[in-house]
Parts: structure tokens; C-alpha cells; sequence
């Protein structure tokens, strides 16, 4: 049995999925359910004993202390937290909480479980921390990727958030001995993601006939990570990644952010086309760039290749269709999530931003 926090949103979701679907191995799902938090994501696991699903914040020391007693997993895989940065400039609290004290808490509860375990279950348990290239700060256009030893620049509340919970797990594993691992990811994209994020956001908002709205001059470059390669590769370092390690994991993807709201567009036009017949492009509009935008983000996995032999199944051309071909078929799920909250973030968002 293995525990997964955070897995009723985007990437947890995609994982438990991806998970059951290989292996008959029963998952504790532990999500507090936030706006980016889910139970649709998990709508076909319904009725399955295999997924056992507990709404609860890692924050919660005694629901965790009952949970590790009660289901005794093998592992732990901590997805859990607040991951937008605009969301984190308009309100860094949440992300100091969660990302934070809420780590710690989690933390602090594996470790006394874990303290507790006899020798072989103590020996094989690990605890794996998901984290993000965000924590890396920005690179220059011609500075090489970031590798597992690059310092630290965190550049906003999210990524300084972030890089507070990797350092507290780096600390407990040198500090306490717990086993863990930690995975540092480049930007995600596929099914079930939230639509406040780029690639989501201009398929709904394309298909809504919204203006499609790019920070600055959309030359902010980024990697770009298929969701269920992102997931394939944490299965790989929790079988055999080394305790105590970083393990970067990237899609090999570089591009700026306006060459993928192009292809989107381009794609929209040939599985969707507008009414009028124009391109979907038309909808573009620069908007005023948010506050400390990183420049460049590019993650060097070549570590977690070279050791665990691990390497993305996907290239962005057939993973960004996969995407755009899952939204058109899930309508229906975009229009459930588009809660009156979601347009009040929205509207706060972007409203205030001049084209």
C-alpha cells in the first residue's frame, strides 16, 4: 500500500490513474479538495477497494498520525500543494501554509511512523517529495539547463514556498535518517489540468471565443513535461532511486510560451475549427507581464537517465495533441470546474492588465 497526498489534482490525479492502472497495489488518497482538487479526476476509480479516498490537509497532524497507523504504507508520495505563481504574488499565505508548515507536519508524522517500523518495512519504506524547476530561479538564454546542483534562486512566493518544503526534506533525511527522494519537474501539461495554467487556459479560452491573453511578449521559455511521462518517471525513482538523492525530471522541450499558444491555436483550427473559419490565433492579445516573470526555465534529466534509465515515452508533438484532443472530448469537465470562483480569479487575474 502506498500513501499519495495531493491526489485529487492535477499530476496526483494522473498518477493514482496511471498508478492502477499497472499495479494492483492499493492507494490512500489524502486531498483537502481545494479549487484545483478534484474527486472528478477520480470519477472511474469509483467503487474500486483498491482507491481509498480521505479528504484531509497534510497540515492535520492527528488525521496523519491515524492514517500512517491505520493503512501502514510502504511509501509516500507528497504531491500535495499551491503551485500557481500568480495566485501565489495576489496571496502568499496559502503557500507559505501548505507548502510549508504543512511539509513539516507531513514530515514530522513519517517521521515518528516511520521511527516506529520494524526492520524490514523501516529499511524498504521511502518518502518521495515532488517538487518543481521553479526553485532553481532563471536562467539566461544561452546558460545551460539546470542539473541537481544547481543553487537555489527562488524568484517568487510559489518557488520560495517550494524550495523551503526540499529543503526541509533534505534536512530530515540528513538530520533523522528518513528515506527520502526528491523529484524537481519542468512544466506539466495533459489531461485534467486546471484551466489557470497556460495550456489549458488558451484551449478553453479559444473555444470560448476569449481573448487569449500573453504575458509580456510570450518569449518566456519553459520545458515542457507530459504529464504521464511525468508520472512514469516518479514510479521509476521510487522502485530505484537512491535515498537521500534529487533527481531532475524534463520533457526535453524547451519552447517560448508563444510558439505554444501558436500550436495550440493551430491545432484548435485543425480539430475544432471556428464558426467563421478564421484562425484561432486572431484571439491573441499581449497583456502587461506579471511581477519577477522568469525569463527561462530548462531541466537537464540526463542524471535520471544515465542511472535509472529513464526518458520521456512522449515528444511535445504528440503530447500536445493528446491534450488539446483530450479537452474537446472532456467539455463537460472544463465546464464543471469553471466555477463562479474560478471566474472571480480570472477576472482578478487579468482584468487589471492593459493590453
Amino acid at each position: 500500500m502506498i500513501l499519495v497526498t495531493g491526489g485529487a489534482g492535477f499530476i496526483g490525479a494522473n498518477f493514482v490513474l496511471d498508478w492502477l492502472a499497472q499495479s494492483d497495489e492499493t492507494v490512500v488518497n489524502l486531498d483537502v479538495l481545494t479549487y484545483a482538487g478534484n474527486r472528478e479526476n477520480l470519477a472511474t476509480l469509483d467503487g474500486d477497494p483498491r482507491h481509498v479516498f480521505v479528504q484531509g490537509d497534510i497540515g492535520d497532524s492527528a488525521l496523519l498520525a491515524d492514517l500512517l497507523a491505520r493503512h501502514q504504507p510502504r511509501a509516500i508520495i507528497n504531491f500535495a500543494a499551491e503551485s500557481h505563481v500568480d495566485r501565489s504574488i495576489h496571496g502568499p499565505e496559502d503557500f507559505i501554509q501548505t507548502n510549508i508548515v504543512g511539509t513539516f507536519r507531513l514530515l514530522e508524522a513519517v517521521r515518528d511512523y516511520w521511527g516506529n517500523l520494524h526492520d524490514d518495512a523501516k529499511q524498504d519504506f521511502r518518502f518521495l517529495h515532488v517538487s518543481t524547476d521553479e526553485v532553481y530561479g532563471s536562467l539566461a538564454k544561452d546558460e545551460p539547463a539546470f542539473t541537481e546542483n544547481h543553487r537555489y534562486q527562488p524568484n517568487s512566493p510559489y518557488s520560495a514556498s517550494k524550495a523551503a518544503s526540499d529543503h526541509l526534506v533534505r534536512a530530515y533525511h540528513h538530520t533523522y535518517g528518513l528515506p527520502v527522494l526528491t523529484t524537481n519537474c519542468s512544466n506539466n501539461y495533459g489531461p485534467y489540468h486546471f484551466p489557470e495554467k497556460l495550456i489549458p487556459l488558451m484551449i478553453v479560452n479559444a473555444l470560448a471565443g476569449k481573448p487569449l491573453p500573453v504575458y509580456g511578449d510570450g518569449q518566456q521559455i519553459r520545458d515542457w513535461l507530459y504529464v504521464k511521462d511525468h508520472c512514469s518517471a516518479i514510479r521509476r525513482v521510487l522502485e530505484a532511486g537512491s535515498v537521500g538523492e534529487i533527481y531532475n525530471i524534463g520533457g526535453w522541450n524547451e519552447k517560448p510560451n508563444i510558439d505554444i499558444v501558436h500550436t495550440v491555436c493551430a491545432l484548435l483550427d485543425e480539430l475544432s475549427a471556428r464558426p467563421d473559419g478564421r484562425s484561432y490565433r486572431e484571439q491573441i492579445t499581449y497583456v502587461t507581464d506579471r511581477p519577477g516573470h522568469d525569463r527561462r526555465y530548462a531541466i537537464d534529466a540526463s542524471k535520471l537517465e544515465r542511472e535509472l534509465g529513464w526518458k520521456p515515452a512522449e515528444t511535445f508533438d504528440t503530447g500536445i495533441r493528446k491534450t488539446v484532443q483530450w479537452y474537446l472530448q472532456n467539455q463537460s469537465w472544463v465546464a464543471n470546474v469553471q466555477s463562479g470562483a474560478y471566474r472571480a480569479w480570472v477576472e482578478k487575474n487579468y482584468s487589471g492588465r492593459s493590453a
